[in-house]
């Protein structure tokens, strides 16, 4: 029996196998290293909060922005007033804070609204209708258990595209 040729089979297959994979290989990095490069700014940049100037060490950003996008951290309204009026005031403060990181209302993707009292639903819906245009975005809506913090009735957060 001539295991001489078997073995030589065996070795042809394996370098078939492993000159396949390698090129496989050199191919996805090839394919990544032809595409074009993409100029968007990349870098993050965080804009300090409302009335976080005093705060030595601030406990979170007001927005930040990066790739394209704006993240506006959760508002609320801190003084007296119904669900109408603290929802109004917080969507104010919501899109003053897209302009001033380049974006605006239309633009916005996603937003979170926290109730701190889900019977004030129908109420904030009305105040809500119509502040983000025609199509407005994704949103989530939960009740917080133990209420907004600071005592707001409700707090919004969202993600926005910045402005082209």
């Amino acid at each position: 029996m001539d295991f001489s040729n078997e073995n030589q089979s065996r070795r042809s297959i394996i370098k078939s196998l492993f000159a396949g994979l390698l090129t496989g290989v050199a191919g996805m990095f090839g394919v990544a290293q032809a595409a074009p490069s993409d100029k968007k700014d990349r870098s993050i940049k965080r804009m300090p909060a409302s009335g976080a100037g005093g705060q030595e060490v601030p406990l979170f950003s007001g927005s930040v922005t990066h790739d394209g996008l704006v993240y506006i951290a959760g508002k609320g309204y801190h003084e007296e007033g119904d669900i109408t009026k603290h929802t109004t005031e917080v969507l104010n403060s919501l899109e003053e804070e897209l302009e001033k990181a380049g974006s605006s209302m239309d633009r916005v993707l996603k937003v979170n609204v926290y109730l701190a009292d889900l019977d004030d639903y129908d109420e904030m819906n009305d105040a809500y209708r119509g502040r983000f245009g025609d199509n407005p975005p994704v949103r989530t809506t939960v009740a917080t258990y133990g209420g907004v913090p600071g005592d707001s009735l409700v707090e919004i957060d969202c993600i926005a595209a910045l402005n082209e």
